[in-house]
């Protein structure tokens, strides 16, 4: 169902008792969508990464990558990525050469939606679900800010969501994003040119 939000934030929140993993990411209530938890998944093996986003009132996502890339971070990154929704996967695209924000845009795919997400600094990003026929869209604008046990994420739904839109939002919160900005695409490339130049010598 369509659903008009307000706005609303998620606290930082770790999680995991005695003798289970350690979790951490983000905890919050909307007025509309119950409780909502982002969280850090334990790692299934060395190369994997992955998190979820879970709620009384949306679908729950989970974000993975598999790779050597996600060896050295904790959260997982858009390279070698797959993304659920409920039982349903994702589809996933992207411009990795892309000029602008908008251009490096990750696009998306789901029970017939289309959405894009780009981000707009290093600590906010947006979501939208493109117009139809049917219905006008959605955007939803998500902004961190804050340090340490201060750290805090603000949510901003313009035009009536769905839950699986808000579970899409969300479930980047927990996702290294910064191949979406000028500065990580440019790190990103280097890497690249890094790594091809190297297996060629190799070769």
């Amino acid at each position: 169902m369509h659903t008009r939000s307000t706005p609303f934030a998620l606290s930082t929140w770790q999680g995991g008792g005695k003798g289970q993993p350690r979790r951490s990411g983000w905890q919050g209530t909307s007025m509309e969508w119950g409780e909502i938890t982002v969280a850090s998944l334990p790692h299934a093996a060395d190369d994997v990464r992955a998190a979820e986003v879970t709620g009384e009132h949306i679908p729950r996502g989970v974000f993975e990558s598999r790779g050597i890339q996600v060896m050295v971070t904790e959260r997982p990154t858009l390279n070698g990525a797959t993304l659920r929704i409920g039982d349903a996967v994702v589809y996933l695209k992207r411009n990795r050469w892309g000029a602008t924000h908008r251009g490096r845009a990750l696009h998306m795919g789901h029970a017939g939606d289309r959405y894009r997400l780009w981000a707009v600094s290093r600590r906010e990003y947006v979501l939208m679900r493109e117009a139809d026929h049917q219905d006008r869209g959605v955007t939803v604008k998500v902004k961190e800010s804050g340090i340490a046990k201060w750290k805090r994420v603000d949510v901003r739904v313009t035009g009536r969501a769905l839950g699986a839109d808000i579970a899409l939002a969300l479930v980047f919160a927990g996702v290294d994003r910064s191949v979406l900005t000028r500065r990580g695409a440019v790190r990103a490339g280097l890497s690249r040119v890094f790594h091809v130049a190297a297996d060629s010598a190799l070769g």
